[in-house]
């Protein structure tokens, strides 16, 4: 029985330990998680359905009107004179009305299908800007710690030194002073990877003290100057296809308000019940609809005005082209200066201030050199690096803008 407890302790602890481990997600399966969860694309989800169920309705006729009530009887009742009357009066819609208007409410939706589109293009933006920030602050994290293990070896050996009057206080206490401005960007670091953290969180609507981590895995991309030309961005870009649908969907209007000036008819049928000996009687009228001058100012105004909105709508699509072309080709210029700068920093900047650190220190231990002159070369180095992550974030945010304007899954 004893054994029997140890081993349920055993195994609970080892589930707990399992559901300490943080869960590691990539950026993949953030995306993934957005689409799927996030109140405001399922919002869109919901407004399409709706949009969809009313357009079943379309076809629809108007209800048929009931009437009844005496006919022709007289003030003085006399009861072989006048009649009760019901009559039933159903207008049938022009075919061309109906069709028109089938045809407007089986597309209303094709609009917010790409304002839905647009809105999962922006969040992708805003997950892959939180994630690559994340990615890069951590590597500052990793590379402020390494720094700080340098200056606790000098700030050691300078102890040691002192004893020894090999070393002078005011370089100690630049040392420790550098040590615990080091420790406070780390402290800093850490609490935008929690806003980061927060924001992931956010987007994908769970609960935003969830603990989790993220692949450190990023590409540096090559993007075709031929995917930036006007054409392309036309069969790409979700705002202009939306633009290109509403165009479409006020066309379907102007078909419906030509639609309104066609003749409609109608049938009223009426039966007399007539009182006394008197026979029984009945009424049967078609009716139609004539639009008139003074009857369709209105529709013709309609007309004129979706003509002119479409022309505003078309005006809108190629100024959104042409500034969407001029950002993108600035980006790709700025992304490639950018990258020239990280290789630089990279292969010869910070390899460079390397050596350097690595002959003062030898210097400084060999009693050949001074520490201020370390701690100069250690500075140097320190911000080397931090500015070379500076650039990758840069490089990794106009990736993302790009992304945006080409709007790639």
């Amino acid at each position: 029985m004893r054994h029997i407890k140890y081993y349920i302790i055993i195994s609970c602890l080892l589930l707990n330990v399992n559901a300490a481990v943080a869960q590691t997600l990539s950026l993949d399966a953030i995306l993934t998680n957005v689409k799927t969860n996030n109140p405001q694309l399922k919002m869109y989800d919901a407004d399409i359905q709706s949009m969809d169920a009313a357009a079943k309705g379309a076809r629809s006729w108007m209800a048929p009107q009931v009437s009844t009530g005496l006919f022709m009887t007289p003030y003085n009742i006399n009861p072989d004179m006048g009649s009760y009357m019901i009559g039933v009066t159903q207008m049938v819609p022009n075919a061309s009305r109906l069709k028109a208007d089938s045809d407007y409410m089986n597309a209303m939706s094709s609009v917010e299908v790409e304002n839905k589109n647009y809105t999962v293009n922006q969040l992708n933006a805003l997950v892959k800007t939180n994630y690559y920030q994340w990615i890069v602050l951590d590597k500052k994290i990793k590379v402020a710690k390494d720094n700080l293990l340098l200056l606790e070896y000098m700030i050691k050996s300078m102890e040691i030194r002192y004893q020894y009057n090999m070393d002078k206080l005011p370089t100690y206490y630049k040392a420790k002073s550098q040590y615990s401005a080091l420790e406070s960007m780390v402290v800093m670091l850490q609490n935008e990877i929690s806003q980061k953290k927060i924001a992931l969180n956010t987007l994908m609507a769970r609960d935003k003290s969830t603990v989790f981590e993220i692949e450190s895995d990023f590409a540096l991309k090559e993007f075709d100057p031929m995917n930036a030309d006007a054409v392309s961005l036309s069969e790409n870009r979700s705002d202009v296809k939306a633009i290109e649908k509403t165009i479409v969907l006020n066309q379907l209007k102007i078909e419906i308000e030509k639609a309104k000036l066609l003749p409609e008819f109608g049938v009223n049928y009426v039966h007399m019940l007539t009182f006394g000996n008197g026979p029984q009687q009945f009424s049967l009228m078609g009716m139609i609809t004539i639009p008139m001058p003074w009857s369709s100012k209105m529709n013709k105004a309609n007309i004129s005005s979706f003509k002119i909105k479409n022309e505003s709508l078309d005006w809108q699509k190629q100024m959104i082209l042409n500034e969407a072309t001029g950002m993108i080709s600035g980006m790709q210029a700025e992304l490639t200066n950018l990258k020239k700068q990280y290789e630089i920093a990279d292969k010869s900047i910070i390899p460079a201030l390397r050596r350097n650190y690595d002959t003062s220190i030898i210097a400084w231990q060999n009693n050949n050199g001074d520490l201020f002159v370390v701690l100069d070369a250690w500075e140097a180095l320190n911000m080397a690096q931090i500015e070379k992550l500076d650039k990758l974030q840069a490089i990794l945010s106009t990736q993302v803008a790009i992304e945006k304007q080409l709007e790639t899954k």
